[in-house]
Formats: structure tokens, C-alpha cells, sequence
């Protein structure tokens, strides 16, 4: 994952083209830069320890997860799929799952249980344009 020419320079997630096998590259999805991200932080404390062997990167396809529409989605784990209503509460499951600590856990969860059960949601959009003129709005007040 080092840029040719500049070994100490790494480049992962979407601006990386990998090839995992059979002319593919890894998916441009969050679980393929995690295992990019974890591959190169393996690989600077091996060269901090002295161990300069370049060891491939091996990319692990857990499955697919996509939300179509309100309280429906499609999963496909390749030895499972599902969909619909399930495959929707197991998309949230497994989302809330990888958020990191329980602080943050429990708050997109019980906000999502708070949007599922009221229907409404705990954030407000702003959708109205201020049209003056930046230069002069100092001025107007």
C-alpha cells in the first residue's frame, strides 16, 4: 500500500487501488479501509521493530448491507440472505455495533428507537437561503 518510489508514503480506502485476486480491486466500502487501515499501521510497527519484509494485503469480504427504503433493506452474507423489515433491523444491529464506544452506541440507538417509535426525527434542517450580500451584512446590523 506505499506509493511507488515513496515507501514511507501509504495510501488506503477510496484513493487506493488494490488487486485482491482474479484482476478485481477491493471494494470502495468503509470494511475494505479498515482492513487497509489496520494492514498499514501492522506494517509501520514492523518497520519500527526493525522487520522490513513486505507482507501482501489480504482483503476479507464479511458480506453486503443496503438499506432500500424505510424499515427495509437487502443483506447478503453469501451462505445467508435477506430482506425486508429483518434484514433492516439487522443493518441497524450491525452499524450500531461497529460505532466506537458505548457513549456513542447508545445514543444513535436510542435515537433511532426514538425516530422508529414517533416517527419523527430529533434534528431540525435549516432550508431557507439567505440571499444578501455577504459585503454589505455587516453593515446592516
Amino acid at each position: 500500500m506505499s506509493v511507488p518510489g515513496h515507501a514511507n508514503i501509504f495510501v488506503i480506502g477510496d484513493t487506493a487501488t488494490i488487486d485482491v485476486g482474479h484482476g478485481k480491486p477491493a471494494p470502495g466500502i468503509a470494511p475494505a479501509a479498515k482492513q487497509q487501515g489496520t494492514h498499514v499501521a501492522r506494517t509501520i510497527k514492523r518497520r519500527l521493530a526493525g522487520d522490513s519484509q513486505p507482507r501482501a494485503f489480504r482483503y476479507r469480504h464479511a458480506g453486503d448491507l443496503a438499506t432500500i427504503g424505510k424499515r427495509s433493506a437487502v443483506i447478503d452474507f453469501g451462505w445467508c440472505k435477506l430482506r425486508g423489515w429483518i434484514a433492516w433491523w439487522v443493518w441497524g444491529m450491525a452499524h450500531i455495533y461497529f460505532l466506537i464506544g458505548l457513549r456513542n452506541r447508545l445514543a444513535v440507538a436510542l435515537s433511532w428507537l426514538w425516530i422508529y417509535i414517533t416517527g419523527s426525527r430529533s434534528a431540525c434542517l435549516i432550508t431557507q437561503v439567505d440571499h444578501r450580500d455577504p459585503l454589505t451584512q455587516d453593515r446592516d446590523h
